[in-house]
């Protein structure tokens, strides 16, 4: 029989490992909707912040490995314990990289802040930026309460920001053929739009660990997603 005193321990452990990836996530949910700001609003010092603050979201994705590292090699873990720990290293690494895409949204934002460009024109943009937002909101909460119902809800709501960034693809395209002075301000727009698409894919593969946790099952195919919910 285990000790209680290791039990409590072990999950003690877990815990802070789940808080801890938790308050990583609140600070990729703010770099997305700091990015995003930035460059519909056309703030070049928002958006050097957000390029600033990225490296604490680099920090916490190996403080999280290490703690979770950690945890496997001192408690062997097995079964659900086991799941839980794989699912927060792996929920970890897409945080980082969502932190990455924001990076680069705030980056096309500095070098369209110099350009002539009226605000009312980003309106296909802000849409889908708060589409991404949505979606790793909703995803991140499923996380958090390990909701599978509310994750399956966020994976398929991935659909409406691809085809969004589409959309921008091809208004802007459509734009470049007709303004080829304004070449270089679509392509910074299309580019930050593909790292809102990104996003997105990134915040469904939380979603999708949330249903590995619950049910114990890879649903990164939607043959095993429609079995795992019974559509």
């Amino acid at each position: 029989m285990q000790n209680p005193h290791i039990s409590e321990q072990f999950d003690a452990e877990l815990d802070a490992a789940r808080n801890l990836l938790m308050e990583m996530g609140g600070l990729v949910e703010q770099q997305v909707h700091d990015a995003s700001q930035a460059l519909i609003n056309q703030d070049d010092e928002l958006a050097g912040r957000v390029r600033e603050n990225d490296a604490r979201i680099n920090q916490l994705e190996v403080d999280i490995d290490e703690q979770c590292i950690h945890i496997i090699a001192r408690r062997q873990p097995a079964a659900t314990d086991l799941r839980t720990l794989i699912s927060i290293m792996k929920a970890s690494t897409d945080l980082e990289r969502i932190g990455d895409e924001a990076g680069r949204i705030a980056k096309m934002a500095q070098a369209l802040a110099g350009m002539e460009y009226p605000a009312d024109q980003y309106g296909d943009f802000r849409q889908l930026s708060g589409l991404a937002e949505e979606i790793l909101a909703s995803s991140l909460d499923a996380f958090a309460r390990l909701d599978a119902d509310g994750a399956v809800k966020a994976i398929a709501a991935d659909e409406q920001i691809d085809e969004g960034y589409n959309a921008i693809v091809r208004e802007r395209g459509s734009n470049m053929r007709q303004d080829a002075a304004g070449i270089d301000r679509a392509m910074n727009v299309i580019w930050a739009a593909r790292a809102l698409e990104r996003i997105g894919d990134h915040a469904k593969n939380l979603s999708e660990y949330v249903v590995y946790l619950v049910k114990g099952q890879d649903v990164r195919h939607s043959e095993k997603l429609k079995q795992s919910t019974g559509a």
